[in-house]
């Protein structure tokens, strides 16, 4: 039967600091900034966009939003990847198989 814990990495999850090294702590709070960053870039983007393209109509420049957009996705997409291969390396030197951990 899987474990299942909300987040791994936050401070009440159940491996915080369970097997982790300093420098995998310190890149775990590094991924889980760049992650929160990149959602709030994604926020204000939708604002801005919304307010300009109204305001601007056909004059606003809708390929260089949408590749502004996709870089943040492109960032967002690294943040899940290296956020799981971080959680398997961890699991991993402590002991437990990583598919037996499910996020509840």
């Amino acid at each position: 039967m899987p474990i299942i814990c909300s987040d791994l990495f936050s401070r009440g999850g159940r491996y915080h600091n369970d097997g982790m090294t300093s420098a995998e702590s310190e890149a775990r709070k590094a991924l889980n900034r760049l992650r929160r960053a990149m959602e709030k870039a994604e926020r204000d983007m939708e604002t801005l966009e919304g307010a300009l393209s109204h305001a601007e109509g056909t004059d606003f420049p809708r390929d260089a939003y949408d590749e502004v957009n996709a870089s943040i996705q492109r960032v967002l997409d690294f943040t899940e990847e290296e956020g799981t291969r971080l959680q398997e390396k961890i699991l991993h030197s402590g002991g437990l198989e990583p598919g037996r951990v499910k996020r509840g």
